[in-house]
C-alpha cells in the first residue's frame, strides 16, 4: 500500500477548472498532474457549487450502522466522516467491515478520519503502541515505532486520516496537554514529530495538531479559548519548530486550533487569514488544512461564535480547506443544520464573501486525497 507513498512533494502543479466560471483554481508546486489529478480535475468541473461545498464538510454522526452513516453522508455530500468513540465497534473486524461500506461512492471513497493518539485519547482499544506519555521519555525511533504500529491498525479498520500527532510542546506538567504532547523543548518535539509522520507513512494521512501550538498558551480549548502573550518571533523558535519537522517529513494535513496569539491576530488560530498565510510562507505548507472541532467555538458561550454557519464562513474564508464538525446525537442542540450551513456557504460565495477560487481549490484538493485513497484501498 501506498498512500503516503503518493505524498504532496516533489511534483508538478496541477489545476482544477470551475465549471461555473471556467476560471483555474491554482494550485502550489505539491499537487500533481497524473491519472488521480486528472480524475479529480473532471470531477471538479462536474460538480455544481453546493456539491463543491458539501465536500467540504467532516462530520460526525453517532452510531456503528453502517447504512445510517452512509445515508448521513450520501445525502448531505460530505467529503468526509471523522469516527468517534461512539463509531468503534467491539471488534476490529466490525470495524474494517463498517468503514468499507460508509462512502456512497467507492471509487470516491470519503475520507474517513479518527483521534488515535494513543495513550489518553486513544478511541480504538486495540491500539496497544505507547502514548506520547511514555515516548516523551524514549529515543526517538520508539515514536516512529509506536506510530507504525498504531497506523498498521488504522489501515487495517478503514481508516485514511490519523488526526493523532500532537505537535504541540509543552513542559508544563498542569496543562491539559501534558501527556499527549511527544516532546516537551522544541528539539525533542521535533525529531518525535518527525518519527511519527516517518511511521504513518504509507498506510494513513498524517495530521499535525493544533497549529500554531498550544503549548504555550495555556487552557483548555475546549472550555474557552486560550492565548498567550508569546510574540512572533519567540513563537518561530518555541512552537514552529516541531510543525515545521513534520511538515518536512510528509504530514499532508495540519489542523488548526481554537487558540489565540494577540500578537499576530487576536482571532482564534482557526479563523485567522494571517496564521494560514504563516503557514503557507513561512513554513510552506500546501496540503489541506482542517479546523480543530467548531462546535468547539460555540461551547465557549460568546455571541461572537454562536452562529455554526457564520464561524464555517470564517474558517474557510481564512483559509482552512475542510471543516470539522463532531455533531452530537441531536444537532440542533447547537443550532445544526447541515443543509443550512451548506446553503449559507454557498450564499457567502455568491455574495462575495467567499471566492470560487478558494471553493475550488479546496475541493480540487480533497478530491485528489480521495482519490489517492481510492487508489491505495485498490493496492491492498
Amino acid at each position: 500500500m501506498a498512500l503516503l507513498a503518493l505524498t504532496l512533494s516533489g511534483c508538478t502543479a496541477a489545476r482544477g477548472t470551475d465549471a461555473k466560471s471556467g476560471t483555474a483554481a491554482p494550485l502550489g508546486p505539491g499537487w500533481s498532474a497524473g491519472p488521480v489529478a486528472e480524475d479529480a480535475t473532471r470531477r471538479l468541473a462536474a460538480m455544481s457549487l453546493t456539491e463543491k461545498v458539501a465536500s467540504l464538510l467532516m462530520l460526525h454522526q453517532p452510531g456503528t450502522d453502517a447504512a445510517e452513516l452512509r445515508t448521513f453522508a450520501g445525502a448531505n455530500g460530505l467529503g468526509g466522516l471523522i469516527l468517534m468513540g461512539d463509531n468503534v465497534p467491539v471488534s476490529p473486524e466490525e470495524m474494517r467491515a463498517m468503514t468499507d461500506a460508509l462512502s456512497p461512492d467507492p471509487e470516491l471513497p470519503l475520507l474517513i478520519g479518527i483521534d488515535q493518539e494513543g495513550g489518553e485519547v486513544s478511541p480504538l482499544p486495540a491500539d496497544l503502541a505507547p502514548g506520547a506519555a511514555q515516548l516523551q521519555t524514549l529515543p526517538a525511533p520508539a515514536t516512529e515505532d509506536a506510530f507504525r504500529s498504531r497506523s498498521t491498525l488504522l489501515q487495517s479498520v478503514g481508516v485514511s486520516v490519523n488526526f493523532g500527532i500532537v505537535a504541540d510542546v509543552t513542559a508544563d506538567p498542569s496543562s491539559f496537554l501534558a501527556g499527549r504532547v511527544l516532546g516537551t523543548d522544541p528539539a525533542s518535539a521535533s525529531a518525535r514529530v518527525a518519527a511519527a509522520v516517518t511511521g504513518e507513512r504509507a498506510r494513513v494521512l498524517s495530521t499535525l495538531k493544533h497549529f500554531p501550538g498550544h503549548g504555550a498558551a495555556p487552557g483548555d480549548s475546549h472550555r474557552s479559548i486560550p492565548s498567550t502573550p508569546l510574540g512572533y518571533q519567540d513563537w518561530l523558535t518555541r512552537e514552529a519548530p516541531s510543525f515545521q519537522s513534520g511538515i518536512e517529513a510528509g504530514a499532508a494535513l495540519i489542523m488548526f486550533g481554537h487558540l489565540a496569539y494577540p500578537s499576530v491576530d487576536p482571532r482564534p488560530a482557526s479563523l485567522s487569514p494571517a496564521w494560514h498565510e504563516i503557514l503557507r510562507t513561512e513554513l510552506g505548507f500546501d496540503g489541506v488544512t482542517i479546523t480543530d472541532d467548531l462546535l468547539m467555538l460555540q461551547d465557549f458561550g460568546l455571541p461572537e461564535y454562536a452562529d455554526p454557519a457564520e464561524n464555517g464562513i470564517a474558517a474557510l474564508a481564512a483559509g482552512n480547506t475542510m471543516l470539522l464538525s463532531v455533531l452530537p446525537a441531536n444537532p440542533a442542540r447547537y443550532g445544526t443544520d447541515v443543509t443550512v450551513l451548506i446553503g449559507r456557504i454557498v450564499e457567502a460565495v455568491d455574495t462575495g464573501r467567499l471566492t470560487l477560487e478558494q471553493i475550488d481549490d479546496a475541493a480540487y484538493k480533497l478530491l485528489v486525497l480521495r482519490g489517492r485513497a481510492a487508489l491505495s484501498a485498490s493496492q491492498e
